[in-house]
């Protein structure tokens, strides 16, 4: 087996991923604090064509190095806007029809294993602060909570892992309604 040369692998250039169809997802950052945390989020997403990204409250914005460092230019190619508020920010979703899920341990929360997202709807997830998680009105602002299962010793995953994980759950339900041609 022969690893692949970058040359080979036919990514679009970043005109064209602008142009391209998204999957129907809004990720919105509350009060992350880490920029390599933020650039990877970017990255994941440019990754898994999610269609926008919101930076909320403490969350930096490009055009920084640090974001670039981990995001290598996706900062460039997905959407994205600033909301000083979170809850301004899913409010802002939920008047354009989207569902919008904090990614969080909660009561009732729904495990992201029995996640079922239907294709013809919008959904945003948030995702939380690297200490204090999604904040709990924020949390209380949202139609649900979507938990990651876990069964080892700490209580929570890095949140560019966590975002990661939720995105590509979302794109292998949602990627058969866009065209990734």
């Amino acid at each position: 087996m022969r690893k692949l040369a970058v040359t080979e692998l036919q990514r679009i250039d970043i005109d064209t991923f602008k142009q391209s169809q998204k999957i129907p997802l809004v990720m919105v950052l509350d009060n992350v604090r880490s920029l390599h945390n933020i650039g990877s989020i970017f990255r994941t997403a440019d990754a898994f064509r999610v269609e926008h990204i919101y930076l909320c409250g403490i969350t930096a914005t490009p055009p920084h190095a640090e974001i670039h460092k981990t995001a290598l230019g996706a900062e460039n190619s997905v959407e994205w806007t600033f909301f000083e508020d979170t809850i301004d920010a899913v409010k802002h979703l939920q008047a354009q029809d989207f569902i919008v899920y904090a990614v969080e341990q909660a009561e009732n929360s729904i495990e992201l294993t029995n996640l079922t997202l239907d294709p013809t709807k919008q959904y945003a997830m948030v995702v939380g602060n690297e200490v204090k998680g999604v904040g709990q009105a924020v949390v209380d602002a949202c139609q649900g909570c979507i938990e990651i299962p876990q069964f080892g010793t700490k209580h929570s995953l890095n949140v560019s892992i966590a975002a990661g994980l939720v995105m590509w759950d979302a794109f292998k339900q949602l990627y058969g309604t866009i065209n990734c041609d």
